[in-house]
C-alpha cells in the first residue's frame, strides 16, 4: 500500500502535512481510535482521506448533512478519489451499493440516521472490508455539545461490531467537558485525544452594538470583497437583508427553512459557485457547505453560545486567506435569550444554558482581546493580545459606570419596573414632559438626578446591565430587575462599560488586521477567469478546480511546463492532467 506522504503529494499536490495532521494519520494507519479536535480550515478531511487511500478497504464517513456530503464527494472526485454518498437525495443508490460491495470505493459518505440502522450494519457485513470509520462533526454525539443530535448516540453498536476498524472522530468545536463525553460515547481512549488548538489567526474578530444595522452591514460588505454570510435571527430578517444588499449592488440571496426547497437549493448552489455573493441566512445554513473562500461572516444578532459563534465564524477563511467575523448585537438579544431559556429549555438544562449566555455577555462587553477570550473558553492559554481583533487594533476606552448603573436601576425600581429605557432616561434627566407629569414621576427622588456624563452613558450601561442579567426586558420593553441587580445596588459589584473608539476610514481590504493584503495581480485575475470557465463547463464551484492560494503561487512562479506546474501546492496528478494545459496557456500569455 502507498505511504501517506506519497499519497499527499500525488493526489493532493502538497509536499508536507500541516499542524498535527500527520500525528492523526499515523494513529489511524496503526489502527488506533482517535478524537481529533482541529480548527476549521486545518485540513480535517485529509486525516481520513489519506488513510482511506493507504489502507485496505473503504473509508466510511459519517456526516450530518446531505449537502455537505455532496460537496465533499465532488471535491474528492476532482482529486481522483473514488467517492460516493448514500443518501435519500441520490438516484444512483444501486450503483453505489454495487461499488461498495465490490470494493470499488475509497470513501462512502452516509448520515448517522442511516449508519445506525440494522439494515446498514448487515450491508457492511456483506461488503468489502472497511479501512476506517470517520465520524465528522463529532460534537453532535455529546449532550454537552452545542449541536447535540441523538442519532449520533446510536452509532456505538456499529463501531463496536468492528473493533478492528480504526474510528476517527473529528470536530472543530468542543470544550473540555464535550471532549470527555465524545471519548466516552464513541469508545475512544483518553490517550487518543489529539488537540490541535482552536486559533484561526487569519480571522479578524470584531463585535459592535447594533446602531443602524443596514448601514453597518452595508459598510462591512463594501469594505470586504468576496463571498460572505450574514446570519440573521429570523426568516423575515434574512429576506430584508438580502434585498437591501442587492439594492446596494452586491449580489445577495436569502436562505431559511420557510423557502420552497427548490428555491433554497438553488440559492445555495448559486452561493457555492459564486466569487462575490452574500448569503443572508438563518443558522440552518453553513454547516452543510464546504466553501473555503468565504471572506466574511457577520451576525446580525446574538448567536446561541460561544461554541456556536466559533463554529459559525469558522466558515470564514477556510482557505487560510484573510477573513472577517463581525458580530452586531443588542441588549434585546439577551432579553429574548433569557426568556427563551426560562420558557423553552428543560429545567435540568437551564443552568448550563444560563452559563453559556453569561459567557457570551463577557465576550461582547469586553474591552480586551476577543481571540484571547475565545481561546481561554476552550481551555487554551493564549497571549493577552492577538493584534487581529477590533480591541487589539483599535483599543476602546473603559469607563467606571457603577454610579450611572445604580441610578438607572433605582429609576427602574421607583417606577415600579414597568417602563422602558426611553422613559427612564426622561425621568433621570428631569425632563418635564406630559408622560412624566401624568404618571407623577416628576415627584420621584430619582427625577433629575442624572448628570450630563450619566446621560451619555445610559445606553451602554443599559446594554451592559441586560447582558449580565441585572436588567430584564419584558416583551413590551419594560425593564425590571434580574438576579445580578442586587450586588450592584448594594455597592458590592462594579460596572465597567466599553466605549467604542471613533471609527476611522479604512481602505478596502480582504480581511485586514495582521494578515498582509494581496495586491492586485493581472495574471492572478486571468487565472481566476480560466478557473471560472472550467468550473462552469464542469458544473462545479471554482474552488473545486483550485483554491486561490494555488492560483497565487502559479502567478508568482509562472511555471512553463507541466512538471513545474506539478510542484505547486494543491496541484495533484489528476488535476494536473485535467486542467494543467489551460492554466499553462494563460501563464504563457503573460511571459
Amino acid at each position: 500500500m502507498p505511504a501517506p506522504l506519497d499519497v499527499l503529494h500525488s493526489t493532493f499536490g502538497y509536499a508536507s502535512f500541516r499542524g498535527r495532521q500527520e500525528e492523526v494519520i499515523d494513529r489511524v494507519m496503526a489502527g488506533a481510535h482517535t478524537l481529533a479536535v482541529m480548527p476549521t480550515g486545518a485540513g480535517k478531511s485529509l486525516t481520513y482521506q489519506v488513510p482511506a487511500l493507504c489502507r485496505r478497504g473503504t473509508g466510511l464517513v459519517i456526516s450530518p448533512l446531505i449537502a455537505l456530503m455532496h460537496d465533499q464527494v465532488r471535491s474528492a472526485e476532482a482529486a481522483g478519489i473514488r467517492a460516493a454518498a448514500l443518501t435519500s437525495a441520490d438516484d444512483n443508490r444501486d450503483e453505489t451499493l454495487s461499488r461498495f460491495r465490490s470494493g470499488d470505493l475509497d470513501l462512502l459518505y452516509v448520515a448517522p440516521e442511516r449508519a445506525s440502522t440494522e439494515g446498514f450494519q448487515r450491508l457492511i457485513d456483506r461488503a468489502a472490508p472497511l479501512a476506517l470509520f470517520a465520524i465528522d462533526e463529532a460534537h453532535c454525539v455529546s449532550e454537552w455539545g452545542h449541536d447535540f443530535r441523538p442519532d449520533y448516540r446510536l452509532l456505538r453498536p456499529l463501531l463496536d461490531a468492528h473493533p478492528e476498524v480504526p474510528r476517527l472522530a473529528l470536530t472543530a468545536t468542543a470544550d473540555r467537558h464535550t471532549r470527555a463525553d465524545i471519548l466516552a460515547q464513541l469508545g475512544i481512549p483518553e490517550d487518543g485525544l489529539i488537540l490541535a488548538g482552536f486559533d484561526r489567526p487569519n480571522i479578524r474578530y470584531a463585535i459592535s452594538p447594533r446602531d443602524g444595522l443596514p448601514r453597518q452591514l452595508a459598510r462591512l460588505v463594501a469594505e470586504v470583497e468576496g463571498p460572505g454570510i450574514v446570519y440573521a435571527p429570523s426568516r423575515d430578517a434574512t429576506e430584508r437583508i438580502a434585498a437591501a444588499l442587492t439594492a446596494s449592488g452586491r449580489p445577495a440571496r436569502a436562505y431559511h427553512a420557510g423557502l420552497d426547497p427548490a428555491v433554497r437549493a438553488a440559492n445555495q448552489r448559486a452561493f457555492v459557485a459564486s466569487e462575490d455573493m452574500v448569503m443572508a441566512a438563518t443558522i440552518a445554513f453553513g454547516m452543510g457547505i464546504d466553501k473555503p473562500d468565504v471572506r466574511f461572516v457577520a451576525h446580525a444578532g446574538l448567536p446561541k453560545s460561544i461554541e456556536a459563534y466559533y463554529q459559525e465564524t469558522g466558515r470564514a477563511g477556510r482557505d487560510g486567506d484573510p477573513a472577517v467575523a463581525h458580530l452586531f448585537w443588542g441588549a434585546e438579544d439577551f432579553a429574548r435569550a433569557r426568556r427563551r431559556i426560562e420558557v423553552e429549555t428543560p429545567e435540568d438544562r437551564r443552568p448550563g444554558e444560563r452559563q453559556r449566555l453569561n459567557a457570551l455577555a463577557a465576550l461582547v462587553e469586553s474591552g480586551s482581546c476577543r481571540r484571547a477570550i475565545l481561546l481561554r473558553h476552550f481551555g487554551e492559554d493564549p497571549p493577552p493580545a492577538c493584534g487581529n481583533c477590533d480591541n487589539c487594533l483599535n483599543p476602546p476606552t473603559a469607563a467606571d459606570a457603577t454610579e450611572t448603573a445604580r441610578k438607572l436601576l433605582s429609576a427602574a425600581f421607583r417606577t415600579e419596573m414597568r417602563y422602558g429605557l426611553g422613559h427612564l432616561t426622561d425621568v433621570l434627566a428631569g425632563r418635564d414632559n406630559e408622560k412624566v407629569r401624568s404618571l407623577g414621576h416628576d415627584r420621584l427622588s430619582v427625577f433629575g438626578i442624572a448628570s450630563a456624563d450619566d446621560l451619555t452613558l445610559i445606553k451602554p450601561v443599559a446594554r451592559a446591565l441586560m447582558a449580565r442579567d441585572a436588567l430584564r426586558a419584558d416583551e413590551y420593553g419594560g425593564l425590571s430587575f434580574g438576579p445580578a441587580a442586587r450586588p450592584i445596588l448594594k455597592g458590592e459589584e462594579r460596572v465597567d462599560v466599553v466605549l467604542p473608539p471613533k471609527r476611522e476610514r479604512r481602505r478596502r481590504d480582504r480581511g485586514g488586521g495582521s494578515v498582509e493584503e494581496h495586491p492586485h495581480d493581472p495574471l492572478f485575475e486571468a487565472l481566476r477567469a480560466v478557473r471560472r470557465d472550467l468550473a462552469r463547463d464542469q458544473g462545479v464551484p471554482p474552488y473545486v478546480i483550485f483554491h486561490d492560494a494555488t492560483l497565487r503561487e502559479m502567478a508568482a512562479l509562472k511555471p512553463r511546463t507541466r512538471g513545474a506546474l506539478g510542484t505547486i501546492a494543491g496541484v495533484g496528478a489528476k488535476k494536473l492532467e485535467a486542467y494543467g494545459d489551460a492554466f499553462l496557456d494563460a501563464i504563457r500569455q503573460f511571459a
